[in-house]
C-alpha cells in the first residue's frame, strides 16, 4: 500500500475506462500484427532489418525510437517540476542529433556490420573491448527501459485502472502487463518488424501529441495557432520556479545535464544501429536530418505543455511547488493530467495517453532489440560460440530480450527516480564509455586497442562511482542519498559524462600515444569510413579496405586521413 501511494499520481482519474482501453487494446494488437508480419529469421533481418528502410521511414523510426515515455511524458514532467532546468533536456536531446548528422551518421554506415559493440571490437581488434561495449550496451538497455516501463505503468493506471494481478499494485501489474506486451511482439518481429512498427507509433504518438496540446491551449484560453511561442504569456501567473533561470537547478548542474545529453545521444546504441538498416551512408544522413525534424515537432511542444499542466495543476489540485507540492508520479502524467483537467471528453484523454504508450513501446523495441544483439550477435556468436547457426542466434538473441524484460520489470515496480532521471543515467553511461570510442575511432586511426580498454574502463568506474552516491541508496533499506553531497554536486549521476567524457578522451589519446600504432589494415579501414566512393548494401568498409588495398583518394600511409 506505501508504495502504491507512493506511485500513485495525485488527481489522475485511475478506474477502467471502456473507450480508451478499446483504443489502447487495438494499437498493441496493431502493434502484434505488424511484428508478425515482419517476423524475421536470419540474423540480417533480426539486427539491421536487411539495410532495407528508406531515409523517411528510418526518419520516422529514429523519431519514434527516440521520443521515449522520456520525451512524451518526461520531459513535460521535468519542465513542470524544475522550470527553466528542465530546458537542458531540450537542448542536449537535440543537439546530440546535429553531432551525430556531421560526424558520426554516414561514417558509422560506411563501417556497416551489425551493432555498436561490432564496431569496436572489430575497430579496436579487440574481444575485450567488444565485451566491455556489449556489457555496456546492455546496460543501457537495462536503465534506459526502466523509465519506459514507468511511464507505460502510470499512463496505463488512468485507462485500465487497477488490474488487479494478485500480490501486486495497480501500478505494477500495469507495468507487468504492458511490458509483456512489449516482450511478446518483440521476440517475434526482431528489427524488421520493430522498425515497421516505429513507423507506426510516431505517427500515433506524435498526432496525440500535437492534438492535446491544440486542444488544451485552445479550449483553455491559453493558445489559438501557435501554442509553443504563446505559452510564453502564461509566465506572468505561474511560480519563479517554473520560468525564472537557475532557481530549481544551478548553473553547472545546466551544463553538467545539457552535455551529458548531447554526448550521450551520440553514443547510444539503440539509435547508432539506425544507420546501419539502410541502404548507403546518403540516406543515413538524410534519416537523420528527417529524423530531426520528426522529433522537433514534439520537442519544440512539450515546454508548452508543461506550462498548461502546470497552471491546471495549480487550479484544481494544488500548488505545484514547496510542500507538499507535485509528486513525481503526477509530473510523468502531466500530458495525460492536463487533458484530464481541461474536461475533454475521455475518448480524446485516452487518445494522448495512448500517445504516450505508442512512445515507450516504441524506444523500448529499441533499447531491447540493441541489447540483446549485444548478447546474441557480440558475445555469443563471436565470442563463446563461433561456428553458431543463424538460428541459434535468433534464439539466443529472442531469450536476451526475455531476460531484458524480465529485469527490467522488476526494476519498475519500484523505480528510484522519474522517468526522465532514470534516462539520463542512460545518456550518461553512453556518452562516458562508448561516445569517446566512437569518436576516435572513426577520427582518429592511431586510436589502438590498449587506449580503447583503458579509456572504456575509465568511462565505467566515473559512471559508476556517482550511481553508488545517489542511486544505490534508492534501493537499499537504510540508506539515504546522496552518500556524499559534496560529490554529488561536482559528479551528480544525471550529468556525469561532463566530467568523465574529457578525462575518457584524455585517458585514450594518451594511451594510445604511449602504446604502438595500430596495424595498416585497421588504419585503411578507417579512412574507407571517410571514402567519397559508393558502397554496395551489404559491404562494409573492411570488405572494401581488404579488396582494394585501402587505397582512398586524397590519402597516403603517412596517417592522413581522406576528406568525407
Amino acid at each position: 500500500m506505501m508504495l502504491q501511494t507512493g506511485l500513485l499520481p495525485e488527481g489522475l482519474n485511475v478506474s477502467f475506462k471502456l473507450v480508451p482501453a478499446i483504443l489502447v487494446l487495438s494499437m498493441l494488437g496493431l502493434f502484434l500484427a505488424i511484428g508478425y508480419a515482419f517476423r524475421v529469421a536470419d540474423t540480417e533481418g533480426m539486427w539491421v532489418a536487411g539495410r532495407s528502410i528508406g531515409n523517411v521511414e528510418n526518419g520516422m523510426a529514429i523519431g519514434a525510437n527516440w521520443m521515449s515515455a522520456a520525451s512524451y511524458l518526461g520531459m513535460a514532467a521535468l519542465i513542470a517540476l524544475s522550470g527553466f532546468y528542465g530546458l537542458a533536456f531540450v537542448v542536449g536531446w537535440s543537439t546530440g542529433y546535429f553531432i551525430l548528422l556531421i560526424f558520426l551518421a554516414a561514417q558509422m554506415r560506411r563501417f556497416g556490420k551489425y551493432t555498436a559493440p561490432d564496431f569496436v571490437g572489430d575497430r579496436f581488434n579487440s574481444d575485450t573491448a567488444r565485451v566491455i561495449a556489449a556489457v555496456t550496451t546492455f546496460l543501457i538497455g537495462f536503465v534506459y527501459a526502466i523509465g519506459q516501463a514507468r511511464g507505460m505503468g502510470l499512463v496505463g493506471l488512468y485507462i485500465f485502472g487497477d488490474i488487479g494481478i494478485p500480490g501486486f499494485s495497480g501500478y505494477q501489474s500495469m507495468v507487468i502487463f504492458m511490458m509483456t506486451i512489449t516482450v511478446g511482439y518483440l521476440t517475434l518481429s526482431g528489427m524488421l518488424g520493430a522498425t515497421k512498427n516505429m513507423a507506426v507509433q510516431y505517427v500515433i504518438l506524435i498526432v496525440a501529441f500535437l492534438a492535446g496540446l491544440y486542444v488544451v491551449g485552445f479550449t483553455q484560453g491559453y493558445s489559438t495557432v501557435l501554442p509553443q511561442v504563446e505559452y510564453g504569456q502564461l509566465f506572468a501567473t505561474l511560480s519563479s520556479e517554473f520560468s525564472e533561470p537557475f532557481v530549481t537547478g544551478g548553473y553547472y548542474l545546466w551544463i553538467a545535464t545539457a552535455f551529458s545529453l548531447v554526448v550521450g545521444t551520440c553514443g547510444l546504441p539503440h539509435v547508432l544501429v539506425r544507420f546501419y538498416t539502410v541502404e548507403n551512408e546518403r540516406t543515413a544522413r538524410w534519416s537523420t536530418v528527417w529524423g530531426l525534424f520528426f522529433i522537433c515537432l514534439l520537442y519544440l511542444s512539450a515546454p508548452a505543455f508543461a506550462a498548461f499542466g502546470t497552471d491546471l495543476y495549480s487550479q484544481d489540485i494544488g500548488p505545484v511547488y514547496g510542500d507538499p507540492g507535485m509528486t513525481s508520479a503526477a509530473g510523468d502524467v502531466i500530458v495525460v493530467l492536463a487533458a484530464q483537467l481541461s474536461n475533454l471528453p475521455q475518448w480524446f484523454v485516452g487518445f494522448v495517453a495512448a500517445g504516450g504508450i505508442a512512445a515507450a513501446i516504441a524506444t523500448t523495441a529499441g533499447l531491447f532489440i540493441a541489447g540483446s544483439s549485444a548478447i546474441s550477435h557480440d558475445i555469443y556468436a563471436n565470442i563463446v560460440n563461433e561456428d553458431a547457426s543463424q538460428r541459434q542466434q535468433v534464439l539466443v538473441g529472442r531469450l536476451s530480450i526475455v531476460a531484458l524484460g524480465v529485469i527490467t520489470t522488476l526494476a519498475a515496480l519500484d523505480p528510484a527516480a522519474p522517468i526522465a532521471a532514470l534516462v539520463s543515467y542512460a545518456f550518461s553511461l553512453a556518452g562516458a564509455v562508448l561516445f569517446p570510442m566512437f569518436f576516435l575511432g572513426l577520427w582518429w586511426e592511431n586510436t589502438n586497442r590498449p587506449g580503447a580498454l583503458a579509456g572504456m574502463t575509465t568511462g565505467l568506474v566515473i559512471w559508476t562511482v556517482p550511481m553508488i552516491n545517489e542511486v544505490l541508496p534508492s534501493y537499499v533499506g537504510g540508506l539515504e542519498g546522496p552518500l556524499w553531497p559534496v560529490l554529488a554536486q561536482w559528479l551528480p549521476a544525471i550529468g556525469s559524462a561532463l566530467i568523465a567524457v574529457p578525462v575518457v578522451f584524455a585517458v585514450t589519446i594518451g594511451v594510445s600515444l604511449a602504446t604502438d600504432d595500430p596495424d595498416l589494415a585497421t588504419k585503411r579501414l578507417v579512412r574507407q569510413c571517410h571514402s567519397p566512393e559508393p558502397m554496395s548494401k551489404m559491404q562494409s568498409a573492411e570488405e572494401v579496405a581488404a579488396t582494394d588495398g585501402g587505397e582512398v583518394r586524397g590519402t597516403s600511409d603517412d596517417g592522413a586521413t581522406g576528406g568525407d
